[in-house]
């Protein structure tokens, strides 16, 4: 049986990732506390708390690589035109605002998907606490389970 205790707790480590905001690294730190702290107390506590670090890593996991992904795309946009060998190529490097760039949409889509992630963590954390001040398990989609 699940006590009012144990939900309450395992529903703050879903909302401490939302210390971010305040805090640097806050959506790591609060979860990782507050998991280690009351882990040994219950397996619900426990299931939660591992649940909440693993998405929040994985989380980082698809941003890194999204980011990764773009890089590229700024790099030869920036040295297009450039000329190493000569150091005068500078007077090619221009902005053509009637045309955009594949750049445009590319780094756009990316920064889209970006921005659906961002809101769809928003969602997956409020429902993840409040499954878990219901008592319910919650294991977020898309997670990689680092902490099992």
């Amino acid at each position: 049986m699940t006590t009012n205790h144990q939900k309450n707790i395992a529903t703050f480590i879903h909302l401490s990732t939302f210390s971010r905001f305040i805090i640097p690294l806050g959506n790591y730190l609060g979860p990782i506390i507050l998991w280690m702290v009351n882990k040994d107390k219950s397996e619900f506590i426990d299931t939660h708390g591992k649940q909440a670090i693993n998405f929040q890593i994985s989380i980082l996991l698809y941003t890194l690589i999204m980011g990764t992904l773009t890089i590229p795309f700024f790099i030869f946009k920036f040295f297009n035109g450039l000329d190493f060998i000569d150091f005068h190529g500078f007077h090619d490097f221009h902005i053509n605002i009637g045309e955009p760039s594949p750049l445009l949409y590319v780094t756009g889509g990316l920064g889209f998907l970006a921005i659906i992630g961002f809101i769809l963590e928003l969602v997956f954390i409020v429902i993840a606490s409040l499954k878990a001040r219901n008592g319910e398990l919650y294991e977020y989609p898309l997670t990689i389970n680092f902490i099992k």
